[in-house]
């Protein structure tokens, strides 16, 4: 099983592209590799293949915040299946994930939705997307300074509130705030909770 993200940045003419480019690059070069792996096209689109199911909400969170830091955001779905055609470009690949991800993100600007899963077995499916419904509650609100704290807590998971102060160039009760601002610990728990269900899934 794999899974295809595919998504656009929204309101993406607000800033230049130069910059959000290189820094979104560099997320999806931790990834995996262009074009195989991952591809931009149309300019604000991208599509991405995770190998392992169990990182999807990991990155769909650091690339929320990543967005939401510079005041922009994103619409993401991500399809579990497999990947039956394999071409050189992930855009011109296929299977039950593409389609999974593709239907699904056609649904989401009419649901005004910025985030859901679809792997096709429907009681996980309407599980997971009630909870990430319910987490989008608080992560559409990200401020840039919050959502910047979410960024830099989920790349560095062994740091202290002390030592991402530094990397902000804040002190460790404002590092506190910002934690408590983001709803943290409640995405963290969603994480985890994921990472159990998708353990048992069969697609």
């Amino acid at each position: 099983m794999i899974v295809i993200l595919t998504a656009d940045i929204i309101n993406s003419r607000k800033l230049p592209s130069k910059k959000w480019i290189d820094s979104l690059k560099t997320i999806l070069n931790t990834i995996g590799k262009t074009p195989n792996d991952w591809e931009i096209y149309r300019g604000d689109e991208f599509q991405l293949e995770i190998k392992n199911p169990e990182q999807t909400l990991l990155i769909a969170f650091q690339l929320k915040a990543f967005f939401k830091s510079i005041n922009l955001d994103l619409r993401m779905s991500f399809g579990f299946g497999d990947k039956t055609y394999k071409a050189k470009k992930i855009t011109e690949s296929n299977g039950t994930a593409f389609m999974h991800s593709g239907e699904t993100f056609e649904t989401l600007k009419k649901q005004k939705l910025n985030l859901a899963i679809n792997s096709g077995n429907t009681i996980f499916d309407e599980e997971m997307n009630l909870i990430l419904k319910l987490s989008l509650s608080f992560m559409d609100n990200w401020l840039p300074q919050a959502a910047e704290f979410v960024l830099i807590a989920i790349q560095n998971p062994t740091l202290s509130q002390e030592e991402i102060g530094v990397k902000l160039g804040i002190n460790q009760a404002a590092v506190s705030r910002r934690q408590k601002r983001s709803n943290y610990e409640l995405l963290l728990q969603v994480e985890r909770y994921f990472r159990e269900k998708i353990k048992t899934l069969e697609v």
